[in-house]
């Protein structure tokens, strides 16, 4: 069996897309940033329906670089293909959605990184792993990328490997239409057409929609192109025709397109066509390399072009393979499907990059603890909550399954410091002990501060909630955590929940699960629980058969520490640890409290007291992990 299941080769971009909806590209005054390129997003697409996808492309030796090699690892593409140019940038394209028809877009493609590609980045052992390689038309267009393309088939063919072209047609990057001609899709061209013609013959299958035929074949009547194609190519041939599904093509093509293989078509609203082709082929792909029947293998195509069609961006609209399965068995419910919220829940929750099946957080997000300390002032707390990340970055040593809570408005520096260390970041958003919830300033009042957060922060909020509470405690608190919910999810910020009813009023294994019952109710999934730990299998049980029922996908658990002594934590732990939705432990002040009242007094330096702490939290680091792993032998 090879390692690989499909390798793509062509350009690689990032894509800035206007985040204003309506209005023409000149007047959009901020982008949301994704990874782009049909290559790039056919890697990722067919990654999320779970197949074993590369990518070979370059990249600038920069930061738009190594977001793009970074963000397919995060997607699961593997990256050893993707090579760095030391002199070329990294592509970029500016989208966006004018209305339901027009999607405006420029290429700033300048002797970019992706066109640096040569022969020598194709590496033959490289492109034996893979059962199939698919080229775009782009990378036909120059000599010297179109050298590495036929390359990287000519190998594939020797090895045995399936040969796929995503015919990819942008007049402009042929040199056939201006630099504002970005959103053209077809162009006569005769030296195009006699380029393409020329290496048809060494794919098994060609894609493309009817114009991209029209330029292959060299007419503008499908049917006479498609025949055109035919004629020296023997690949299935795959004729997309928008909201009419598509057509393919085994052999001799019949007079109307009708008369094809046809799947399943979905009757959907169109937010935004961009990107809708490279979904297409990536469930196509998916289909195809499973061995699927074409009207599957179409139907697949169909229902990843839908998505796409729906949602803003490209790579980021595609489904995951579950999304994608769960859609085809229930069907179109709301025709706007960026408004099913049952299908956006699942596009989120099987989506979400990273993995996190063990939690050691140090919580030193603690606001009120701090400053009720001797010798606190906002500077020295600040401080202090740097050697906090001090003992953190001691015991992780680059290891994984790490993190810390930490507040912006006391801890800021320590949170610009731990970016991108690899760390889990809780950020909390709470106004401390407020009851009914408020927020922190810094989040406004229309939550418009999250839009200033790193997509590594977790949206942290500790309510004060409890079954017991008066109909208008509930509707404050409930409304609050509603809509920074939601505000997460437009931020596209994971979202931490914690409850602690035993605060506020009397509490019986009822309680929690009540509690986690109605925010399901209300529509908040979070990603994540803090919960107070449980004493018994019982109450822990169903506490996880609560969020468990409702949300299949949770990210998982932590379970908090309320300052206990070290005892009764170990013997938390060993209590938590016997269920596997709980990743790990939030601990704050058993790790800091006795090391911050000793430093905030200047008795202790600041070595000693990081020294202090990283043995504290490694300790605890240490428990948890012992207490898993007797939970393992104990079930096996």
């Amino acid at each position: 069996m090879k390692a690989l299941d499909v390798i793509t080769i062509g350009r690689s971009s990032v894509d800035l897309y206007g985040a204003q909806v309506g209005g023409r590209l000149e007047d959009m005054s901020s982008f949301n940033k994704y990874i782009g390129g049909s290559p790039t997003n056919i890697a990722a697409g067919t990654a999320r329906l779970g197949l074993k996808s590369a990518l070979i492309t370059r990249v600038g030796d920069e930061h738009m670089g190594r977001f793009i090699r970074e963000e397919l690892a995060r997607e699961g593409v593997d990256v050893r293909g993707v090579k760095t140019d030391p002199e070329r940038l990294t592509a970029l394209v500016l989208l966006g959605i004018r209305d339901q028809e027009q999607f405006p877009l420029i290429f700033y493609r300048e002797n970019c990184a992706d066109m640096g590609l040569c022969e020598d980045d194709i590496d033959p052992d490289f492109i034996a792993e893979a059962r199939a390689v698919v080229a775009t038309g782009t990378h036909l267009s120059h000599p010297q990328v179109e050298a590495a393309t036929l390359k990287a088939l000519q190998l594939a063919r020797e090895n045995g490997a399936q040969t796929a072209l995503d015919i990819d047609y942008r007049p402009n990057l042929w040199g056939v239409a201006g630099h504002g001609e970005g959103e053209s899709r077809y162009v006569e061209s005769a030296k195009v057409t006699e380029k393409l013609q020329s290496t048809l013959h060494l794919f098994d299958l060609i894609v493309g929609t009817e114009e991209e035929f029209h330029i292959a074949g060299g007419t503008t009547d499908t049917i006479a192109a498609l025949r055109a194609v035919r004629a020296v190519s023997d690949a299935v041939l795959v004729c997309k025709r928008g909201p009419m599904g598509a057509s393919a093509f085994t052999g001799t093509i019949p007079d109307t397109l009708d008369q094809g293989q046809i799947g399943p078509g979905f009757p959907i609203d169109v937010f935004n066509v961009l990107g809708a082709g490279d979904g297409f082929i990536s469930g196509l792909l998916k289909g195809w390399l499973d061995g699927e029947d074409w009207p599957t293998a179409l139907g697949y195509a169909n229902a990843c072009g839908a998505f796409a069609v729906s949602r803003h961006g490209c790579t980021p609209a595609y489904p995951s393979w579950e999304e994608l399965r769960f859609f085809l068995s229930r069907g179109v419910k709301e025709k706007a499907l960026r408004k099913d919220a049952e299908l956006e829940q699942l596009h989120w929750s099987t989506n979400r990059k990273g993995d996190w099946p063990e939690m050691r957080v140090f919580a030193f997000d603690h606001r009120i603890q701090f400053e009720e300390m001797d010798g606190a002032t906002p500077a020295k707390i600040g401080e202090f909550k740097s050697l906090c990340l001090d003992a953190v970055m001691q015991v992780v040593k680059g290891n994984s399954g790490y993190g810390l809570l930490c507040d912006s408005r006391l801890g800021r520096d320590a949170l610009y410091k731990a970016a991108g260390q690899g760390l889990w970041i809780g950020h909390p958003v709470e106004w401390p002990a407020s009851r009914p919830l408020t927020l922190e300033p810094e989040i406004g009042e229309d939550f418009g501060g999250l839009a200033e957060w790193p997509l590594e922060h977790v949206v942290k909020c500790l309510c004060f909630y409890h079954p017991d509470d008066s109909d208008e405690m509930k509707a404050k608190q409930e409304g609050v955590v509603k809509r920074l919910f939601s505000a997460a999810r437009r931020n596209r910020l994971e979202f931490l929940l914690e409850v602690i009813p035993s605060k506020v009023g009397p509490v019986d294994p009822a309680t929690t699960p009540a509690i986690i019952q109605r925010f399901y109710d209300i529509g908040v999934y979070p990603d994540w629980w803090k919960l107070e730990p449980f004493k018994s299998d019982a109450e822990w049980a169903a506490v996880v058969d609560a969020i468990q029922r409702n949300d299949a996908h949770t990210r998982g658990i932590v379970v908090l520490g309320l300052d206990a002594p070290s005892e009764e934590l170990f013997a938390s732990f060993a209590q938590a640890a016997k269920f596997d939705l709980v990743k790990g432990f939030a601990v704050g002040r058993t790790i800091f409290g006795d090391t911050a009242r000793a430093w905030l007094t200047g008795a202790i330096t600041d070595d000693q007291a990081v020294g202090q702490m990283a043995k504290k939290y490694a300790d605890l680091c240490a428990v948890w992990d012992q207490a898993r792993a007797q939970a393992k032998e104990q079930a096996a």
